[in-house]
């Protein structure tokens, strides 16, 4: 018996439809990604890594014989004058110096007159040099108004002009320190004979503040102990322990940017010095490094970092390269391909794999040399299974 023909089309509509669910069903759906767009703009490739600021100066005032010493009034962060009475020592009973004993005093003492002596020349040659590179510092600005030389030529010299001030001034904070040895030195030669009754006054080296006191109340010290710490809070440094492998690539005068000290702006500092030593030092994870201590002076205005103070905790960002007004996408969009990059290009509904030519490579962004327009469409965190054609949704 034949089927009617309204049944038949009754039929085939439902296994059209039924076709049809399976089909969409098992048809794949778009991917669901995360997109960005390439843009112009500067990329720099920085490293960063913890530090802490310490004193450029610090003097210990230590005691130069065995004596009572007095109570102590100051308190860390007093502010002091050069010369300005320090610590009290009482003499104790103490026999006269024997002949051994004398001649090493002696001794001593006459090598801390030649270290004075030398550091007095080395300041006088320190300032003399200071004078003379302020002096072409200022006659190549001049030349620079004129537009006779280059502008860099006369920001070397002005930073070579700062660097021979700062060295001049750590020449005078060494002859201070010599100036201080060698009363040390003639107060230990002549206390083994003096009057019990004669008070030895200490008094300080430099003008600065009191960093941290060894003790308050009166009591009896020994030769050499340590007694006051002081420093000039103004002449301020950081060092960084960095990794071996990333103290190569910085050199002196290094753009340096210090970060969470806990205020929002960042400090400007440059890098002093790369020691030429390393360490062994054991990471969070148990991780053996060898790393590098960096030494950086702080550029920016001194008012802008007044109540930072010794051993204070800073993160510093080196800046190792940096280009501006260039075609940068996300780091996080380039991922290695062959024997270059490559990133997702979005076209339509289709991720289209591009390959890439790549130049500064910052902790955000990446330069973009060849591959990539600006406006550019692109895949960010792209995962393994996506590949070149596949069909794609932005979030």
């Amino acid at each position: 018996m034949a089927i009617p023909v309204a049944r038949r089309i009754r039929h085939i509509v439902v296994a059209a439809i039924i076709g049809l669910l399976v089909l969409v069903t098992l048809w794949p759906q778009p991917r669901p990604v995360d997109t960005a767009v390439v843009d112009r703009g500067a990329v720099r490739e920085t490293v960063e890594a913890e530090g802490r600021t310490r004193l450029r100066y610090r003097y210990d005032i230590a005691a130069p014989v065995a004596a009572i010493a007095r109570r102590l009034t100051l308190e860390p962060g007093d502010a002091i004058e050069a010369g300005q009475p320090l610590v009290v020592l009482d003499a104790v009973a103490a026999p006269t110096l024997d002949a051994r004993t004398r001649a090493e005093a002696e001794a001593r003492r006459d090598a801390a007159r030649a270290r004075l002596a030398a550091v007095r020349e080395t300041a006088r040659a320190a300032q003399t040099a200071a004078t003379q590179a302020r002096s072409e510092a200022s006659r190549l600005a001049r030349l620079v108004e004129q537009r006779l030389v280059a502008e860099e030529l006369a920001e070397r010299a002005d930073a070579t002009a700062q660097r021979a001030e700062r060295d001049a001034e750590s020449a005078r904070f060494m002859q201070a320190t010599a100036a201080h040895e060698l009363q040390a030195a003639e107060a230990a030669l002549t206390r083994g004979n003096a009057d019990p009754q004669q008070a030895l006054v200490l008094t300080a080296p430099v003008a600065g503040m009191v960093v941290r006191r060894h003790y308050e109340s009166a009591r009896p010290v020994q030769a050499g102990e340590a007694l006051l710490e002081i420093g000039d809070p103004a002449q301020l440094e950081v060092e960084v322990d960095v990794l071996s492998a990333d103290a190569v690539r910085l050199r002196e005068g290094t753009r340096t940017e210090l970060l969470r000290w806990g205020e929002g702006r960042p400090l400007l500092a440059e890098v002093r010095r790369v020691e030429p030593g390393g360490f062994t030092k054991f990471s969070a994870l148990g991780v053996e490094e060898q790393r590098v201590w960096v030494i950086l002076d702080i550029t920016s205005p001194r008012e802008e970092w007044a109540r930072l103070g010794d051993a204070y905790r800073v993160n510093a960002r080196f800046v190792l390269r940096e280009v501006q007004d260039v075609v940068r996408a996300p780091a996080s969009a380039v991922f290695p391909h062959g024997d270059g990059s490559a990133v997702f290009r979005l076209d339509g509904s289709r991720a289209r794999l591009t390959p890439v030519r790549v130049g500064v490579r910052g902790s955000a962004t990446v330069q973009i040399l060849e591959g990539l327009e600006p406006h550019t469409a692109i895949i960010v965190h792209p995962d393994r299974e996506l590949k070149d054609g596949a069909r794609v949704q932005s979030r």
